[in-house]
């Protein structure tokens, strides 16, 4: 991931920014659906960010892990994404 860090800050500044730029549409009363379309620019951007942080911990933490003699450690790492995806609650 540090070779993506520089990446991943520039990505968290440009979200930051346009989260920004909604706070000022929503103080200047701006149309409601430029408003929505903003917030889905937003939402697209931390999806993609959200991919990026993923696919680096199942390339990394996750295969480590699954690849290792530790059966506590695979069990963690997976509760770990279960967790996070909300699907503890379904098993």
């Amino acid at each position: 991931m540090a070779e993506q860090k520089p990446q991943l800050v520039n990505r968290l500044k440009s979200i930051e920014g346009h989260v920004r730029g909604v706070q000022r549409m929503v103080e200047d009363d701006a149309y409601c659906i430029d408003i929505l379309k903003q917030t889905q620019a937003i939402q697209r951007a931390l999806d993609k960010f959200n991919s990026i942080i993923l696919a680096n911990h199942l390339n990394g933490c996750v295969t480590t892990a699954i690849r290792g003699e530790q059966p506590d450690e695979r069990e963690r790492v997976v509760h770990e994404l279960l967790e996070v995806f909300d699907a503890t609650n379904t098993l």
